[in-house]
C-alpha cells in the first residue's frame, strides 16, 4: 500500500500522471469566450468601439462604484446601465489614453457551467465582472463592480 502511493507521489511530482485539474477541450473554447466578452469591454471601452462594448454587455447590466469622498467622508454610488455604457463609449470612452499606457490585462478567476468571475485591470481602474451564459450560449457580463485607480 505505501509503495503504491509513494509511486503516485513520485509520478505526480514528475508530472507524469494525469492531472484531475486538467482542461477539456470545452473548457478551453468556453474560457476563450468569457475572455473574449472581457476584452470586449475593456478593449472596446478604450478603443471608443460601443459596437464591441455593446457585445459584451447584458442588456440587464449593473455596473457600480462605491467611493468614500475624501473631504466629507460621505459615500457615494454611482449605477450604470448597458445603454449608458454603450453611449459613454461611443463618445469615445476611454480612447483618450494612449494604446501603450492602457495597461490592459484580464483574469479568470472562476467558472462554472453558466457563470464565470473576471478581474480585467487597466492603467485607470479595476473591474470585477460577473458573466452568465445565456440561452443563445453567448456570454455577457452581467454585473460590474469597479474601481478607480487613478
Amino acid at each position: 500500500m505505501k509503495k503504491g502511493l509513494a509511486i503516485a507521489v513520485s509520478l505526480a511530482i514528475l508530472g507524469l500522471a494525469p492531472s484531475v485539474a486538467s482542461s477539456s477541450p470545452t473548457d478551453e473554447v468556453e474560457n476563450a469566450a468569457i475572455r473574449q466578452a472581457a476584452l470586449d469591454y475593456i478593449e472596446g471601452w478604450f478603443e471608443g468601439n460601443a459596437e464591441r462594448m455593446d457585445r459584451a454587455l447584458h442588456p440587464q447590466l449593473a455596473k457600480r462604484l462605491l467611493e468614500v469622498v475624501s473631504q466629507t467622508g460621505q459615500e457615494r454610488f454611482t449605477h450604470l446601465t448597458k445603454d449608458q455604457m454603450v453611449e459613454f463609449t461611443k463618445r469615445g470612452g476611454g480612447s483618450r489614453v494612449p494604446a501603450d499606457k492602457r495597461a490592459i490585462k484580464v483574469t479568470i478567476l472562476d467558472t462554472t457551467k453558466t457563470m464565470a468571475v473576471v478581474r480585467t485591470d487597466c492603467s485607470q481602474f479595476i473591474d470585477y465582472l460577473t458573466l452568465a451564459k445565456g440561452a443563445d450560449g453567448q456570454w455577457k457580463i452581467v454585473n460590474v463592480l469597479w474601481e478607480n485607480i487613478r
